[in-house]
């Protein structure tokens, strides 16, 4: 069968090591000097960036010697270089070669250039029907969604200036520096309708409002007050002290409530509740440097947009590998140069907005424009992702829109006092499975601030897209709950649509991709909703990718309930390639889901309690282990190449991290059930990751992390992940074989248990020479050598028809093993004992279609 797979992309280019590495700005000796907050670790960084680019320089000098020394007839005796030539022979880092870091001038800081509004196409809304005619039985729905989409932005020109002005509400509510009658200071401003009074407290006035911190409301129900400077021009709120605000319900009631467009909220050790912090650093800081009471400033420009994700799901708290609540700048430092040596290109940030409920893990929001006070400041984060643009890595965040907490002391639930405001109100505005409330997406001014919260995370934190969490939940009324998606259009397009919400996600695109042109947007949606991924302008909701959440749950199936003969290879195929045309997936073996206490990570569903006594390297064979590692490497691989147009890995999933992710959590009851859930005395010791399993050289960890790295870099040699060419040749039920063409790459899967097979003949697409370039039975990944790159045997095709391809090639396939073979010219047997190679990995120089 053939797999669709492709989507639209920049063609990579073969470009040569010397335009990777980084140009120098000057020449001569420079020295490094530590700047503010900087330690003797950030110096030796600058040195040895100073080192590469004195290398560099010095190549130019030579260069240019050779050609005086040339022209005036002086012979130059040849430089002798290592066989693959280029940057593999300067000794360099692998992670300095394959993954290069941006290098900018000194000073310079990052301007965000934005894109401008599309105009809206003049169609009824069915011009994405064109990729699936079948929908035209229900164009009637698509009309009526496009109807509504061009009315709210037709309302948001007439009433707001624009959806440009409207989806900047962060410069208008909240507390921002302004002016007023000529004086500068600060304002503040707070949608809240049903509210009869209104007053700013803080550590500014010791909580006492005096008469001008009264707020006054106008027509719409937003208040709005000004607090001018002080006589001496300091602020009338210092940087990073305590606010809330005090006010009257339409009841009479009293209550104090955290503003709602605050930028960060903390929580004081002897506290149990969440104080509003104004966060508005004095100064503006050097570009690139993290100073205390400066804001920082954005050095480093945003990556361009990959062909296709390599995504490193991770979860800043957590990623400690001591039992602690890690920080932002802890995992710029440890974190971050880890992901880039595995070969990922972005990152997918979980937590991020501010959550009063540390276990929730950060999927109950109180405060949707705060940054996570656990991990650290605002500037922190800032200088987190800066640190992974200079890497060249894409950062995403894990928004939540498709609902929020129902806390009210420290979120936005009864904000007013009343039950709706954000929300719908009655039993429509509650998500009985989650316990938390729902948004109400046709709501003017929820609209204004889900919009801006979008826009936000990407215009002041550089951000560069997002993984929309829960957006089944939004799409449906029923939320996806106790409801079987069979594929049938009525389950899409019908009653139980919330169109409110479906319009809305066209907006968020609408606004993300036209206002920041490289922004990436990933859509969680298990009901396989058609349009889900085609472009607003054709009407359809506009996300660049889906999840393909199916693949995590069919590996679960066959992992717990079918024994190594009954895999079905035609049904795991099915399963990784289900997915609709000219709709791009990222594909997943298993996420953060898998890794939680109640759930089982793949690596424990196969090796279970082996893996905490029978994983020494240098130990006696264990039948379970070696399964286990064998399959592991085998499943990731065939979901990387079948599953999706990208790839998303789970931090620490990657070596098979033994234990599960465990919150600090207190006894409970489950909302649905009622059920007692117990906790565990709000203990970390199994909220973090254990690095110290994958660097140790004694533990087989090691094995499966070694194959992730050179299975990342794979990709980054030929790019077959987002490869047009997709298909399965052979799915052979009674030898376990799967065969798989990839852009140029031939992949050959032998699932048996025990059975293996030599002179294996199998079709392919290109004729030969083929050469191994990923053995999964490498030494280095924990394999037996049966078939390894460095028999370097050329595998010569043979004409003629064979499982319906033009050419074939007999191979051996040994058991539980899963070999790659790419054309010969493209192949190197001694590439990863290089300076710069993968170990494991035997391609040549950076391959064919090399892209970071």
């Amino acid at each position: 069968m053939q797999a669709t797979c492709s989507i639209s992309s920049k063609p990579a280019t073969r470009s040569g090591a010397a335009q990777r590495l980084a140009r120098p700005t000057t020449r001569g000796p420079v020295a490094v000097r530590a700047q503010a907050g900087e330690t003797p670790l950030d110096v030796l960084r600058k040195e040895n960036e100073l080192l590469k680019q004195t290398i560099s320089s010095a190549e130019v000098a030579v260069a240019d010697l050779e050609t005086k020394l040339g022209s005036s007839g002086v012979g130059v005796p040849p430089l002798i270089v290592p066989e693959s030539g280029g940057a593999m022979g300067l000794g360099i880092e692998p992670q300095d070669f394959w993954s290069p870091s941006v290098s900018v001038p000194e000073g310079q800081a990052f301007v965000e250039q934005y894109g401008l509004l599309s105009p809206i196409p003049d169609h009824d809304g069915t011009e994405c029907l064109k990729w699936d005619p079948t929908l035209w039985s229900h164009a009637d729905h698509f009309k009526y969604r496009w109807h509504v989409f061009k009315s709210i932005r037709a309302a948001i020109d007439q009433n707001e200036g624009g959806l440009d002005k409207f989806t900047q509400g962060y410069r208008f509510y909240g507390l921002n520096r302004g002016e007023h009658e000529g004086k500068k200071g600060i304002w503040y401003r707070e949608w809240a309708p049903g509210a009869k009074a209104l007053a700013l407290i803080g550590e500014f006035n010791n909580w006492d409002p005096k008469s001008e911190h009264w707020a006054i409301k106008n027509d719409f129900g937003v208040w709005q007050l000004f607090l001018p400077d002080n006589a001496d021009g300091s602020s009338a709120i210092l940087h990073r002290t305590k606010i809330k605000i005090r006010l009257e319900t339409a009841y009479g009631e009293w209550v104090e409530r955290i503003p709602a467009w605050i930028k960060w909220a903390t929580q004081e050790w002897n506290e149990i509740q969440f104080n509003g912090v104004y966060y508005e650093p004095p100064e503006v800081g050097y570009p690139g440097v993290l100073e205390e009471g400066k804001s920082y400033t954005f050095k480093y420009p945003r990556p361009e947009r990959p062909r296709n994700l390599r995504i490193y799901e991770c979860h800043v708290g957590m990623s400690s590998q001591e039992p602690k609540v890690n920080s932002y700048t802890e995992f710029k430092e440890e974190m971050l140069p880890r992901i880039r040596k595995l070969g990922y290109n972005a990152i997918q940030i979980m937590a991020i907005q501010e959550h009063a409920y540390y276990g929730s893990f950060g999927y109950h929001v109180t405060n949707f424009f705060g940054v996570s006070s656990r991990c650290g400041t605002p500037d922190e984060l800032k200088a987190m992702i800066d640190e992974a643009h200079r890497l060249g890595m894409v950062v995403l965040m894990d928004i939540v829109h498709s609902h929020a907490s129902k806390n009210t002391m420290d979120g936005i639930n009864m904000f007013d006092g009343s039950d709706a405001m954000y929300f719908h109100g009655g039993g429509r505005g509650y998500h009985w499975m989650w316990d938390s409330r729902c948004f109400n997406y046709g709501n003017w001014e929820a609209m204004r601030f889900l919009l801006s919260n979008a826009r936000w995370w990407i215009d002041e934190y550089k951000f560069d897209g997002y993984r929309f969490d829960g957006v089944t939940s939004m799409m449906y009324h029923h939320h996806g709950l106790q409801t079987s998606f069979t594929g049938n259009y009525d389950e899409y397009f019908g009653m139980a649509t919330d169109v409110e919400a479906v319009v809305y996600l066209m907006l968020v695109n609408n606004v993300i991709h036209d206002f920041f042109p490289t922004a990436i947007t990933i859509g969680e949606d298990v009901s396989g909703m058609p349009t889900f991924c085609r472009p607003w302008q054709e009407g359809g909701v506009g996300f660049d990718y889906r999840l393909n959440m199916a693949i995590a749950d069919k590996w679960i199936e066959v992992l717990s309930e079918t024994d190594d003969w009954g895999w079905n290879m035609g049904n795991i195929v099915h399963t990784m390639t289900n997915r609709r045309y000219m709709e791009p997936c990222v594909g997943y073996a298993e996420s953060h889901d898998q890794a939680l206490v109640g759930d089982k990570t793949i690596a424990f569903w196969l090796m279970d309690k082996d893996m905490y006594d029978a994983m020494g390297a240098d130990g006696p064979p264990n039948a379970v282990i070696d399964r286990g590692i064998a399959l592991h490497k085998m499943i990731r691989l065939i979901t990387m190449t079948l599953g999706g147009e990208s790839y998303l890995n789970f931090m620490g999933n990657e070596f098979g991290h033994p234990e599960w992710i465990d919150f600090p959590r207190d006894d409970t009851y489950d909302t649905s059930t009622g059920a007692f859930v117990p906790g565990n005395g709000g203990t970390l010791e199994k909220c973090r990751r254990r690095w110290d399993l994958a660097d140790a050289d004694n533990l087989k960890y090691k094995y499966m992390n070694a194959f992730d790295r050179a299975m990342n870099h794979l990709d980054k040699a030929f790019g077959f992940v987002s490869a047009p060419h997709c298909w399965v040749s052979r799915k052979d039920e009674g030898d376990k074989i799967l065969v798989v063409e990839r852009g140029d790459l031939l992949l050959v899967f032998n699932f048996h248990p025990t059975n293996s097979y030599t002179d294996y003949r199998v079709g392919c697409y290109k004729n030969g020479p083929y050469r191994v370039a990923l053995s999964s039975d490498e030494a280095v990944f924990g394999g037996w050598q049966n078939v390894t790159k460095n028999s370097n045997v050329e595998f010569q095709t043979i004409g003629g028809d064979y499982d319906n391809r033009p050419n074939s090639i007999q191979v051996y396939a040994p058991s539980r093993t899963v070999v790659v073979y790419a054309p010969a010219e493209f192949c190197d047997p001694e590439a990863d004992r290089k300076p710069a190679g993968i170990p494991g990995l035997g391609v040549k120089d950076v391959g064919p279609y090399y892209a970071n």
